[in-house]
């Protein structure tokens, strides 16, 4: 398989499976109804040719495989030639989990909100902490030149949506992504055009939370009533983390954290964690006390994989942030 064609490839998502896959040695093409930046410029800087608007004409004649955004339903030209054509399909997420993620240890960050930040500082972390991790983020990280990497490490960082795949496939993008550590930030009630209610969406992070293998981890935010109830399906090692007093359930000190804000000064924002016997501080250029709740969780997982607590302040206190969404 040589040559890949991406339909609705100026979606976050998509625009950075492209640079992926020519990184990986793929001939890439694509195609969308506009062609908008950021995520064009950056398409443009790979060498990759967008064809705009659809036409089944697009897909070349030699194309191995056609990828489906999805921001494309069902009568889409493209869509249609390649199956007119007998062209493989997949959906993004299944393109990045065949061809990327493999038998990487995958760490998935999802949840209604929260996300891209928390990706960001995961995967800025692990580069900075030496662990060469790949990783695919729902906006561009200001500390990278381009919203995903591909390294050498044992470590796939991705950003865990929610919505749902393709016209093809309406389940959530983070079933795919075979995760053994998930970061669960909140479950809240969000995209009323494909979720009927908040049952609905509690169901999605359920099926996530029961593909985790028992090795696996779940560190889940314990400040969202229906984060705990779809941790508590887990069949792995759950750790809870919460802002608010009397929020993690049971208070087992072993399995749990305090995150207190400790005041902003200098453009950093300050927050202690308290939890296994012990108090550890850090600081983070990001204001607000859910920044740092979810630069807590990161944190929890990071000293899971054996990452010292001062190193991983050092970290933080040079994260950049989010340059575009």
């Amino acid at each position: 398989m040589k040559n890949v064609h991406l339909v609705a490839a100026c979606g976050v998502g998509m625009a950075s499976l492209a640079g992926m896959l020519k990184e990986k040695g793929f001939r890439v093409t694509g195609s969308d109804a506009n062609v908008y930046p950021p995520m064009s410029t950056q398409l443009e800087s790979l060498g990759i040719r967008i064809a705009s608007p659809y036409a089944a004409e697009n897909i070349p004649q030699d194309a191995d495989l056609v990828v489906v955004g999805n921001a494309v339903s069902r009568g889409n030209p493209e869509a249609e030639e390649a199956a007119r054509r007998g062209v493989p399909t997949l959906s993004m997420p299944q393109a990045v989990a065949r061809f990327f993620i493999g038998e990487r240890d995958s760490i998935v960050v999802a949840g209604t909100h929260g996300k891209t930040t928390a990706t960001s500082l995961a995967a800025w972390s692990l580069f900075a902490l030496g662990a060469d991790p790949s990783f695919l983020v729902g906006g561009v990280p200001k500390n990278f030149p381009v919203s995903y990497r591909l390294g050498k490490g044992r470590h796939f960082v991705i950003e865990g949506d929610e919505y749902d795949t393709a016209y093809f496939d309406k389940g959530p993008k983070f079933l795919h992504y075979r995760p053994r550590t998930v970061l669960l930030t909140s479950v809240e009630f969000d995209h009323a055009d494909i979720y009927r209610d908040l049952d609905h969406v509690r169901e999605s992070f359920r099926k996530l939370a029961a593909i985790l293998p028992p090795d696996g981890l779940l560190v889940a935010c314990a400040d969202y009533p229906d984060v705990v109830a779809v941790a508590r399906e887990a069949r792995c090692p759950v750790i809870f983390y919460a802002t608010r007093d009397g929020a993690v359930p049971g208070g087992e000190e072993e399995t749990s954290w305090a995150v207190r804000g400790t005041g902003e000064s200098g453009g950093m924002t300050g927050f202690r964690m308290e939890g296994e016997g012990r108090a550890l501080d850090f600081r983070f250029p990001l204001p607000g006390l859910h920044n740092a709740a979810n630069a807590a969780g990161v944190a929890i997982i990071l000293m899971r994989l054996g990452f010292l607590p001062a190193e991983i302040a050092r970290t933080f206190e040079r994260f950049a942030g989010i340059r575009r969404r």
